[in-house]
């Protein structure tokens, strides 16, 4: 079980996103203006799911989501997003 207080209801997915890029390639530092929102991140909570649809992905799986997908919220002073199993792009 997931040690965040957050329980997903029904076909909702808690993801934590990856850190965004700090440097370049190249190792030029990007500034927090130009950051790019990161499109990939870590499942920290699944809901149950529908009766008709059941759930794909399950804690601990990286998963590849759109880039304005899901809602960013915070909690205990961590970033996260919540969204539908199905704005998940892939599990990588």
């Amino acid at each position: 079980m997931s040690k965040v207080k957050i329980t997903p209801l029904a076909d909702r997915v808690l993801v934590q996103p990856e850190a965004a890029e700090e440097t370049t390639a190249s190792g030029i530092i990007i500034p927090d203006t130009a950051k790019e929102k990161p499109q990939r991140g870590k499942v920290v909570a699944v809901g149950k799911g529908k009766i008709t649809e059941p759930m794909t992905v399950k804690e601990g799986d990286t998963v590849l989501y759109g880039k304005y997908s899901g809602q960013e919220i915070q909690f205990d002073g961590v970033d996260y997003l919540i969204m539908r199993e199905s704005d998940i792009l892939a599990i990588v």
